[in-house]
């Protein structure tokens, strides 16, 4: 089942960041969850199995200043390891392609590290359409 997340989530999301590479105490995700959930701008939706978070994916709707278009940022996206393969990922991605439209984007992006353990997920993205069209660029402010 896809859902919308709830604060109820928030520690088996913050499993999910961990599983994605982002080791995240309950905390730290109540505090972040709190800050997104209350941003309408945003959308975290989660797959459920039995009561148990199997996956997860976090969004932002965007505008474009060099169109008069928007589009949704896919910001998180993760499925258990124990899980994959099964489709999860697949319907995480058809819910964030609807609400895309109902929110009138005709796109979404996303950013995938460019560290080896991530070719898999590569591979997923290039499967369902996407395409890799742009080069990430991250400074640190201190």
């Amino acid at each position: 089942m896809i859902r919308k997340a709830s604060k109820a989530d928030v520690s088996q999301l913050a499993v999910l960041m961990g599983e994605l590479g982002y080791p995240t105490t309950t905390e730290e995700m109540e505090h972040r969850f709190s800050k997104i959930n209350s941003n309408s701008m945003y959308n975290t939706l989660v797959a459920e199995e039995s009561g148990v978070i199997v996956g997860m994916i976090g969004m932002i709707l965007g505008f474009l200043y060099e169109k008069n278009d928007n589009y949704v940022r896919v910001v998180a996206l993760v499925v258990d390891s124990n899980s994959r393969k099964q489709g999860i990922g697949e319907k995480l991605i058809e819910k964030a392609e609807e609400w895309a439209k109902e929110h009138g984007a005709n796109g979404i992006v996303l950013n995938s590290g460019n560290r080896s353990e991530r070719k898999d997920a590569h591979q997923f993205y290039l499967k369902r359409g996407f395409q890799g069209k742009s080069t990430g660029f991250v400074k640190t402010l201190t």
